[in-house]
């Protein structure tokens, strides 16, 4: 169970701890060390070892979705630090090819292969696939771009690795696959949507508890995949 569930009402009865501004430290930066010693998805990330916070959402949307079940190989894609992959290696044990990638170096996580690379260049999909010797049954995009603070700019350049995480899977997936990707808030645009409908048999939206409630993230769970020729079916 998250520390959305029982385990964390403890830590909500705690007192709220409050950071004084340093010199040197800017507003901003005291701000989020406050939010950090205070939210409880934090406090029970380094209480179980997972390297991220991160972790508890994907567990929430297997809960919610159960999206590990009887799953034999998945791709991480935006991995870094690790916590899905982590989550993944808990889950799914010595049963499962687990691919772990990203832009960034990160740790290696015992039980998946990591791979550093920026999977927008042309050639990374070909060599995740490659890597990934065979079809997957799940797909995960927890890839996001840095953001501008300009609203439209940052939803097309989340949407734009959520077009390459889609594309990626439809390449990849066995039939009766899934598909989770970050989005942002007001969810996928009306053309990728109606293009992942056409491939998967159920297309949702989620925004997962441990999702900071002022966060715009949400995720797009696709699962189903009708394989590589239902694009042109009717």
């Amino acid at each position: 169970m998250s520390p959305a569930g029982r385990g964390s009402r403890g830590a909500r009865r705690r007192m709220h701890v409050r950071v004084r501004t340093a010199r040197g430290r800017r507003l901003s930066s005291t701000r989020w060390l406050e939010r950090q010693l205070n939210d409880p998805y934090v406090s029970e990330a380094r209480r179980l070892g997972y390297r991220s916070r991160a972790a508890f959402k994907l567990i929430e949307l297997d809960e919610k979705f159960g999206l590990l079940k009887g799953v034999r190989a998945v791709v991480d894609l935006g991995a870094a630090p690790g916590g899905w992959t982590q989550v993944l290696v808990e889950r799914l044990g010595g049963s499962a090819r687990i691919l772990a990638v990203d832009i960034a170096a990160f740790e290696p996580i015992s039980g998946a292969e990591c791979l550093q690379l920026d999977f927008l260049q042309p050639h990374a999909p070909a060599r995740v696939a490659g890597a990934l010797g065979g079809f997957a049954d799940l797909v995960l995009s927890d890839m996001a771009a840095p953001t501008t603070g300009h609203r439209q700019t940052d939803h097309l350049r989340t949407m734009a690795l959520c077009e390459a995480a889609f594309a990626f899977a439809c390449d990849v997936l066995a039939p009766g696959g899934s598909l989770v990707a970050k989005v942002l808030e007001g969810g996928t645009s009306g053309h990728l949507l109606a293009e992942m409908k056409r491939r998967f048999r159920k297309v949702r939206h989620a925004k997962p508890p441990a999702s900071r409630p002022e966060s715009v993230e949400w995720y797009v769970v696709a699962q189903g995949f009708l394989g590589r020729d239902a694009a042109a079916s009717p």
